[in-house]
């Protein structure tokens, strides 16, 4: 009897062995999928890896600039000495309400015209009802420019008059740069004027040398002459200072 048992035990043994070795399926193929992840580090996704085609070949990149610390490198504009511009006239005056000219003959355009003023300040004192509640009335001062400094550069044609740039600081129809430089592309003997009022501005104008000024050894071509862009959007406006906002005290 005891030994049926073990037969049986023993039948039952081998069919469970043969059961389980059965439910493990072959791997169909070798491809290689692309899959999310990969076995240490399940969020990092793998990189898939594609043969290439027949009809392509692969190459080095053609590098066209030397990457330094992350950058490239760009090679610098070459910079011709006769596009320098010579300083011919340079002047600083405190205005009110008076005027300053100057002749030139611009036989080699363009010219430019760049000044700096220093405005006069003042200090405006408003009474404002504080928005909390019991908060009562607060007094605001605002430095800001005086409304009455203004500064304007015209150029003029010198027999007829007719004015070929006018722009300059202040008033209502006037920028409030501090800075600014003009650019003047006509041909002609030219009239250019300075005025302004409760205002200092410095004012210099610049020409190339050659066809425009006959004897340059009077220019130091270092420190008297110098690079303006080539470029400019307009014969006005070439490269501004931002604007000061005016300080709020309480």
């Amino acid at each position: 009897m005891k030994q049926i048992v073990a037969r049986i035990i023993c039948v039952i043994s081998i069919i469970l062995i043969i059961s389980v070795s059965g439910c493990v399926a072959p791997s169909k193929d070798n491809k290689t999928t692309s899959q999310t992840g990969n076995f240490f580090n399940p969020d990092q996704p793998t990189t898939e890896i594609t043969q290439t085609p027949g009809y392509v070949t692969e190459v080095t990149p053609f590098i066209t600039a030397t990457p330094t610390n992350g950058y490239r490198t760009i090679l610098p504009t070459t910079l011709i000495p006769q596009d320098k511009y010579c300083r011919i006239y340079s002047t600083t005056n405190t205005y009110a309400y008076n005027k300053t000219a100057i002749a030139f003959n611009l036989r080699n355009p363009p010219m430019y015209i760049n000044y700096t003023v220093k405005p006069s300040n003042y200090t405006d004192i408003k009474v404002v009802d504080s928005k909390l509640t019991g908060g009562g009335e607060q007094v605001l001062k605002i430095d800001t420019y005086s409304p009455y400094s203004w500064f304007e550069v015209t150029v003029r044609n010198r027999t007829g008059g007719e004015i070929y740039l006018q722009d300059g600081f202040g008033t209502r129809k006037y920028t409030v740069y501090l800075n600014r430089t003009l650019k003047v592309l006509k041909r002609d003997d030219m009239q250019i004027e300075f005025a302004g009022n409760n205002i200092t501005a410095t004012a210099m104008v610049w020409v190339k040398p050659d066809a425009n000024i006959d004897d340059t050894s009077q220019f130091n071509m270092t420190t008297d002459c110098t690079y303006f862009d080539p470029n400019p959007r307009d014969f006005v406006q070439v490269g501004t200072t931002s604007t000061p906002r005016p300080t709020w005290t309480a």
